[in-house]
């Protein structure tokens, strides 16, 4: 069965700095493009960071310059070290992955369930 397990969530104080990962499982195919995204209470699910399997990665405007994405192939994980954290930043952050599904017979993106970072003094 195809997961994405996302962890690292949590409080952190505004200045603050969190670290999310995300492990992929089950998959079949190798996995190509993967990302975060996030939605903030009320909001739209936005794209914060995504990266190919060769390690470019793009950001959001908003997140550029304190979040660096990065994945490692090997383990099937993708992070997302998140610094200089604003209350702006809170949402649930969720984990996508893009892989070829043998079930459809065409890429296929996938989620995770999210993880919630909030930050707060």
């Amino acid at each position: 069965q195809v997961q994405l397990v996302e962890s690292g969530g949590g409080l952190v104080q505004p200045g603050g700095s969190l670290r999310l990962s995300c492990a992929a499982s089950g998959f079949m195919s190798p996995l190509n493009a993967m990302g975060w995204y996030r939605q903030a209470p009320g909001k739209q699910r936005e794209l914060a960071a995504t990266i190919t399997r060769g390690g470019a990665a793009n950001y959001a405007d908003s997140v550029k310059g304190r979040f660096t994405i990065s994945r490692d192939n090997a383990k099937s994980t993708v992070y997302l070290q998140m610094n200089s954290l604003k209350p702006e930043d809170t949402a649930v952050y969720y984990c996508q992955a893009a892989a070829f599904s043998v079930r459809t017979m065409k890429s296929e993106d996938y989620w995770g369930k999210g993880t919630l970072v909030t930050v707060s003094s």
